[in-house]
């Protein structure tokens, strides 16, 4: 009983953080689970995998409804990003628990650097300059139409690459691709910040249904565990998705650093044994 409104606790904080950085919740599940109940690390996958689909059929309606997400943008993505997904769900069985905590580790520290630079270059320009990145008409006339007031989509072919990528590591680390979608989006085809947070909780749920399913299949997700995670995770993810657009650009980046950096020690510590 204990552990259950625990699960819940924990999946209500990692859904409010899921929704407000895009991420779908994982990226905090995965070591909730595995350093503070001692699940299995695949196992944890699976339940986050769950536990994303929730986080993005939670907030996907209200960030439509605020015209925040771009609709067409994320669908489009969407392609690249459920092939990928279904290529790392069959990797990720392969794999040992140290090296997906490895790889894990690794992730987040590049996405948090990465985002640290593109901080450092919003605060020298102009305060305009940091929520609308200027519309270029550089690239084709689809990716043109893919964009959006006050911005235009530029390199889509590294952004599709990227989504392939972004499914990848979704199916492996159970995180629904958000990590990486969000920072693909934002500082590779020059969508805002907020929109591409928005957009990525679009996405992660058909993301993480793709490769949820194998992990179902092979018996890899606990319902006493999924359940309790699930209900917290749906409650925290209402709550982010209508709290979201009252929180300044800079500290939700700011937000999404701190939680990379620390999600990173912890699971450098597991890759490691210690």
């Amino acid at each position: 009983m204990a552990d259950g409104l625990l699960m819940i606790a924990g999946g209500a904080a990692a859904g409010v953080f899921g929704s407000l950085l895009g991420l779908g919740g994982g990226i905090l599940i995965v070591p909730l689970l595995t350093l503070g109940f001692g699940l299995d690390l695949r196992q944890a996958v699976g339940v986050s995998l769950v536990a994303v689909i929730v986080t993005s059929g939670a907030s996907a309606g209200v960030y439509l409804q605020r015209h925040v997400a771009n609709l067409r943008l994320g669908m489009t993505l969407e392609l690249f990003t459920a092939i990928g997904a279904l290529i790392g769900g069959l990797v990720a069985f392969l794999l040992s628990d140290r090296v997906l905590a490895g790889l894990f580790a690794g992730l987040l520290v590049y996405a948090a650097v990465s985002m640290l630079r593109r901080g450092r270059a919003d605060e020298a320009a102009s305060p305009e300059d940091v929520e609308a990145v200027p519309v270029s008409m550089n690239g084709t006339p689809f990716a043109q139409s893919l964009g959006g007031p006050g911005y235009a989509v530029s390199r889509l072919g590294l952004g599709a690459a990227g989504s392939v990528g972004a499914g990848v590591v979704s199916a492996l680390l159970g995180i629904g691709g958000g990590l990486v979608k969000v920072p693909v989006m934002h500082l590779v085809m020059g969508v805002p910040l907020r929109v591409a947070t928005a957009t990525s909780n679009l996405m992660i749920g058909v993301t993480a249904s793709a490769s949820a399913v194998i992990y179902l299949l092979r018996g890899e997700i606990d319902p006493f565990v999924a359940g309790p995670t699930a209900i917290g995770v749906f409650l925290g993810a209402s709550l982010g998705s209508r709290t979201a657009h009252r929180i300044d650009l800079r500290y939700l980046r700011i937000l999404f650093v701190v939680v990379l950096l620390y999600t990173a020690v912890q699971m450098v510590r597991r890759a490691v044994g210690a």
